[in-house]
Formats: C-alpha cells, structure tokens, sequence
C-alpha cells in the first residue's frame, strides 16, 4: 500500500456525530479531515453489498431480506456503490472494506465485493479487512486486486497469519505493543489497529509505528498527529 503517513479513519464514520455506517457519518469523518474511513458489508438475499455492522436487522438475518426490504425498513441505510460515489468526492480517502462474514460455505459474498471493486477506479485506495480467514482465502482466489487483512481481538489469531494470503493484519489495539508492532512489520504486514477514542493511545500506537488507526471521535485522533 502507498502512502506516506499513518492512516487515520473512522470507525464506520463519525457515529459519535451520525448515525454510523451512513453517508452523512463518512462524510462528517472526510470533512473533519481524516484519512478514510471503516466500514461494513454485508450481502442481501438478492445480491447487494449493504453497508451495515450487525448480521441482524430487527432480528432478521441481512442475507435473508432484498434490498427494497432494508430500504423499507432502514432508510439511511447505503450500499456500496454509494460509498464509492462518497469517496470520488475525496480523492485522497482510503476505504477499509470490511466484509461481514462467518466461517462456513459462501453466499457469493466475496465474488460480488471482488466484482464492484473492479469496476469502481478508485480501488487503488481500498483494502479488504475480515475476522473470517475463509472469506479472504476466497477474495484472494477471486484475484481482487487490493491488499488483504485479518481482523483479529484474540492473540491465537495470529498464528493464522503466515497461512493466510495477507498484506495486513489488524488486531484489536490491545493486543500491541512495541515489540508486537515490530514483529507484524517484520512479517510484511500493513498494521492497523481498532477502536482507539483517545488522543493519548493513539499518540502511543503511532510512537510504535502502526500503520494506521481506526477511531470513533475523529477530533482525538487527529489530535494524536498533531
């Protein structure tokens, strides 16, 4: 990946502002001046990549409603293309794609993220992120073209990460310190590290050479950079 400075973006936007995972929070994250933005996708019964954290939508699975159904439903809810529309008005915003996923046979979830990447020409400045090591074992067989990460919160986790066709890893800040920062940057890997609210850890984390930070109060951790 090519940039020339840690990464801050917003952890499904702004939600501390917006409701998360909307276009009025990517945008309030963009404006504020952060680098990019988190978000979540999830696949529709009829093939739409729904930007969304939970699995569940007022108790019904998001793989089982269409799309005119979420519309009813969730307004405010935008699909993917909409955050690529998003973007190209900010054309130095990076994408952190978060596929939702669990272990298990594929609903084609990774081929249609793999599909709308190719036909957006921002791509350059997305990467793929996923607790589901199937998941990125399918995009990197579907040759999506831009980095791949593993999300992790467990320390066990990362003795997946040389089975795994990966450029990044993504642990819970937790998880890190000096030597671990260290030892995932050895190893080749984008480090990026989730969810940090204060200015204080985030200065802390980019002292250790992460490589980028995903937070809720984008005002903390451009604090951090400054």
């Amino acid at each position: 990946m090519q940039f020339t400075k840690p990464l801050l973006l917003g952890h499904r936007g702004s939600p501390r502002q917006a409701r998360e995972n909307t276009l009025e929070s990517f945008r309030r994250a963009l404006e504020a001046g952060l680098d990019g933005l988190e978000l979540d996708l999830h696949r529709t019964r009829d093939g739409v990549l729904a930007v969304y954290h939970d699995f569940e939508l007022e108790g019904h699975p998001i793989a089982s409603l269409d799309w005119p159904t979420l519309q009813q439903r969730a307004p405010w809810m935008p699909r993917l293309e909409q955050v690529f529309e998003l973007a190209e008005e900010f054309p130095r915003a990076w994408l952190n794609l978060e596929l939702k996923s669990k272990p298990g046979a594929s609903d084609g979830r990774e081929t249609l993220l793999a599909q709308a990447l190719q036909a957006w020409p921002g791509r350059a400045r997305a990467w793929i992120s996923s607790f589901d090591p199937l998941a990125l074992i399918r995009l990197h067989r579907l040759k999506v073209g831009v980095p791949l990460a593993l999300l992790y919160s467990e320390p066990e986790m990362e003795e997946l990460l040389p089975c795994l066709p990966l450029q990044g890893a993504h642990p819970e800040f937790v998880l890190l310190n000096p030597a671990r920062v260290a030892l995932l940057k050895a190893k080749g890997l984008f480090v990026a590290t989730w969810t940090v609210n204060q200015a204080s850890i985030a200065r802390e984390l980019l002292d250790w050479g992460v490589d980028g930070i995903i937070g809720d109060l984008p005002q903390e951790l451009l604090a951090a950079r400054r």
